[in-house]
């Protein structure tokens, strides 16, 4: 099913988010493959290594991803595409932890998009976000409820934009505590080259994080990105394709602050028959 629309709410401000390499570099980019294939991913922090292995099957329109790693925790998602017209059904699980099951239905309209997920135990906490746009713009608003309290676990509003040459967000989260602003330019026209920056602030503490970073196409099979924050967090990574739809990825990050604490790297490798 090819989605279509404005996106789902975790969609407004992902392309920044993946440009970032995400917040740790143990939580290593990888590509989600469409159709059979095995990921092993091995992380080392200080003299600790942990490696997991995940694989993923489909069958015509049914997607099936399982993951165990060293802890013997084994996580399954089960994806349906086109459960309904333009309904995508995504249900998961972390064994030994029964109550970590979820139930998820997403709905793709040609100017709105839903999603509800709710957990899989007798008084779960139900998630709900919402998106409208059209023409590169898009609104959005997600909330979580928890039926055991009877309160709202979260809220949070969004609007992103998005061209041909940038892509934009402003993002309210933590119950209107969080502001995060992030931008995404294209610096040439084949976008070989591009530059994000983010800020976020913390309005109960008055903290502010700064966050820049920068990807580069070295060649069609070879990409190298790289961020770095006001705190000190410099990270790196490395993604080749060692052939077809099979990714090797390499990445690292230490604090330029505290050279004596040891720095994390991590180790991917996706391949595809």
């Amino acid at each position: 099913m090819a989605m279509k629309g404005p996106g789902l709410f975790s969609d407004i401000g992902k392309k920044a988010k993946d440009l970032h390499l995400r917040p740790e570099a143990d939580r290593l980019h990888r590509q989600r493959l469409r159709s059979d294939g095995l990921t092993s991913t091995a992380v080392k922090k200080g003299g600790l290594y942990s490696l997991d292995v995940s694989s993923v099957y489909k069958y015509k329109n049914t997607l099936v991803d399982v993951k165990v790693d060293t802890e013997s925790n084994i996580s399954t998602t089960l994806t349906v595409l086109d459960a309904l017209p333009s309904t995508k059904l995504v249900t998961s699980v972390k064994l030994p932890d029964y109550n970590s099951g979820k139930v998820e239905v997403q709905y793709f309209h040609e100017n709105a998009s839903f999603a509800t997920a709710v957990g899989m135990k007798p008084s779960p906490v139900i998630d709900f976000s919402a998106t409208v746009g059209a023409q590169g713009v898009v609104f959005g608003a997600e909330g979580g409820f928890d039926s055991a309290t009877g309160k709202f676990t979260k809220y949070t509003a969004a609007i992103g934009v998005t061209k041909p040459d940038y892509h934009a967000a402003f993002i309210l989260a933590d119950k209107g505590d969080t502001i995060k602003v992030s931008g995404l330019y294209h610096l040439d026209e084949k976008q070989k080259t591009s530059a994000v920056a983010e800020l976020t602030r913390r309005l109960s503490t008055n903290e502010n994080t700064l966050t820049v970073g920068g990807l580069y196409t070295v060649d069609p099979q070879t990409v190298v990105k790289a961020r770095l924050n006001n705190t000190g967090t410099l990270a790196a990574l490395l993604q080749h394709e060692v052939k077809p739809k099979s990714l090797l990825t390499i990445s690292g990050e230490f604090d330029t602050k505290a050279l004596d604490r040891p720095p994390k790297f991590g180790l991917a490798l996706a391949l595809k028959p």
